[in-house]
């Protein structure tokens, strides 16, 4: 079960709103790229999100270029998951290899600041603020054994006995 509190942000949120680009050159100290996460979205969120809260977006969360440190910062950061209406394709492919689960569920019914539950493995959110319960389609077994291993790199190192040097 997670639990924390919903940031909500609208439609189109991209990688380069995650991660902007002028910090490129941070790429290589990611806990100091985490700190500045989704400041051009909400210049406030890095110092008020805490360990366990949700990002919730809105439709096409995470499109553009395939920055493989938009969904690491956004964990980094202390997110459990993202909740979306849709995303990008190669940022939920990421988001899931690094260890972030991405939901798809109506996130309209959703406000900014309200606490949330979410069960993966039943594919439940329930907002603890407003009594509401919504539904994801449950994540495949696959997807969630990575998920619970922190990653694919972890899942491979732990289930195939593959070491990177």
């Amino acid at each position: 079960m997670l639990k924390g509190k919903a940031f909500k942000f609208g439609d189109n949120i991209s990688t380069d709103l995650i991660v902007p680009g002028r910090l490129a050159s941070l790429r290589s100290n990611l806990p100091e790229l985490a700190k500045h996460v989704l400041e051009d979205a909400d210049p406030s969120f890095a110092s008020r999100v805490k360990p366990g809260d949700f990002v919730v977006g809105g439709s096409n969360f995470g499109l553009g270029s395939s920055r493989e440190h938009a969904p690491i910062v956004i964990k980094m950061a202390g997110v459990s998951a993202v909740l979306a209406k849709s995303v990008a394709r190669i940022f939920f492919r990421n988001a899931i290899n690094r260890g972030l689960p991405v939901l798809l569920c109506d996130t309209d019914r959703i406000a900014d600041g309200e606490e949330l539950e979410v069960d993966m493995a039943k594919g439940t959110v329930r907002n603890v603020t407003s009594g509401e319960v919504l539904t994801f389609k449950p994540i495949p077994k696959a997807m969630l054994a990575i998920l619970e291993e922190g990653g694919l790199i972890p899942y491979i190192q732990k289930y195939d006995d593959f070491k990177l040097e």
